[in-house]
């Protein structure tokens, strides 16, 4: 099964949206994303000092919310032209950001993805659903080191259980990137959940078992070591 393009958990940015908590920022960050705009030009527009909307363009560019580009704006070329104008404008990126980490929109692209294969192909749609949460956790998982980072990235959360003895996990998963969807629809998000992962262990050549173990206040899903 194969999809458009490979899917992947849109960035958790909750330092960028902390600054644009900032009222002027936020006005500037309305502005770039209209158009390109230069120190002079921001500052006149929303009536600021010129200093002020400079800090706080150079603050949205270092949060990632920004691009900068330079361009003559006399149309003058050679020595006598004057320096670069420093244009500011806004990312193409689509911002996001929740606490705790969640990715519903690969819930969704997963989702759609099964439901074309199905329509294709005559496959039921969990079935579909499930192949494509494998692809897809394989895909993210072959650009990490170790399935930690993978799960990491992705907002589990994994960290080794708090209390260990002989049948502990390896590793618990101390937070549900599809919380609200896992508790309104758990069989079909649950079973997404786990192949999603066991695509990330594979692709991180991780010999270790995601298997299904609900609880209270986690993901669905723990990882085990193998029996010997």
């Amino acid at each position: 099964m194969s999809t458009s393009s490979p899917l992947s958990p849109t960035p958790n940015r909750a330092d960028a949206v902390a600054a644009l908590v900032d009222p002027q920022r936020r006005d500037l960050y309305r502005l770039a994303a209209d158009h390109a705009v230069t120190r002079d030009d921001a500052a006149a527009t929303l009536g600021l000092p010129r200093s002020t909307a400079a800090l706080n363009l150079d603050r949205l560019v270092d949060a990632g919310l920004l691009t900068v580009s330079y361009e003559r704006r006399s149309g003058r070329t050679g020595p006598g032209a004057g320096r670069p104008a420093k244009l500011y404008r806004a990312t193409a990126d689509e911002l996001s950001a929740t606490i705790p980490e969640r990715h519903y929109e690969l819930v969704g692209d997963l989702l759609a993805a099964a439901v074309e294969h199905a329509d294709e192909t005559g496959t039921p749609v969990r079935e579909a659903l499930a192949a494509a949460a494998f692809a897809a956790g394989a895909s993210i998982g072959a650009g990490a080191e170790a399935l930690e980072g993978a799960l990491t990235a992705c907002g589990y959360a994994p960290n080794p259980p708090r209390r260990q003895d002989a049948a502990s996990p390896d590793l618990v998963l101390e937070n549900c990137p599809f919380h609200v969807l896992a508790s309104r629809h758990t069989a079909l998000i649950c079973g997404a959940n786990l192949e999603f992962v066991r695509g990330l262990a594979a692709a991180t050549d991780d010999e270790r078992t995601p298997v299904l173990a609900p609880a209270d206040g986690r993901c669905c899903v723990e990882i085990r070591a193998c029996a010997p």
